[in-house]
C-alpha cells in the first residue's frame, strides 16, 4: 500500500498534551527516513498541513485583533493571509486573552491548537497525514519541555534586568 506507513505508525508512542516528548523533532525525522517515500518526505501542499496552517494563521490573527485593540494600533497592518473563516476561533482567541497568566493562556491555546490537530488526526491512521500531525504535536510538546525545564529565577531576571 504505496502512502501508507503502518509499520513506522504503530511503533511510535502516543502523544499527550502536557507529558514529556519521547524525542525530538529531530530523531522523528531521522526515524522516518527510509520509510517514508521520498516523494511524501518532499510534501509541501498536504491537505492537513494546510489546514493546520489556516487554523493557526487564523488563531494568530484573532489574537492580533484583540492584542492591537488593546493598544489602540490599526490590526489590520499585522493580519496574515489564508487564515480559515472559522468563528470559534475568535471565542479561543477571546478567551486565552482573558486570562491574566500568560503562560495559561499560552498553555490554552497551545490545547486547542492540540484538539485542532486531534480533528484532523480522524481517518488518518498510517497515513502521511497521521505522521504529519504527529509532528506537529511533537512540536507543541517540546515547546513546553522547554519551558518546564527552564531556569525560572534566570528568566524572571532578564525580564526585570531589561525591562
Amino acid at each position: 500500500m504505496p502512502g501508507y506507513y503502518i509499520y513506522l505508525a504503530s511503533s511510535l508512542p502516543m502523544l499527550h498534551f502536557g507529558a514529556k516528548p519521547p524525542f525530538t523533532s529531530e530523531r522523528f525525522l531521522k526515524m522516518c527516513e527510509g520509510l517514508v517515500s521520498e516523494a511524501d518526505t518532499m510534501l509541501l501542499e498536504n491537505p492537513s498541513l494546510l489546514q493546520w496552517q489556516a487554523f493557526d494563521t487564523a488563531l494568530r490573527n484573532e489574537l492580533v485583533k484583540i492584542r492591537a485593540g488593546r493598544i489602540h494600533k490599526d490590526p489590520l497592518v499585522y493580519l496574515r493571509e489564508g487564515a480559515s473563516t472559522d468563528t470559534g476561533i475568535a471565542v479561543i482567541a477571546a478567551n486565552a486573552c482573558r486570562n491574566p497568566s500568560i503562560l495559561d493562556a499560552e498553555k490554552y491555546l497551545d490545547e486547542q491548537r492540540w484538539r485542532f490537530l486531534d480533528e484532523l488526526l480522524f481517518g488518518h491512521y498510517f497515513d502521511i497525514d497521521f505522521l504529519i500531525i504527529y509532528a506537529l504535536k511533537l512540536r507543541i510538546l517540546q515547546r513546553w519541555e522547554k519551558i518546564a525545564v527552564a531556569n525560572k529565577s534566570i528568566l524572571l531576571e532578564e525580564v526585570l534586568t531589561n525591562g
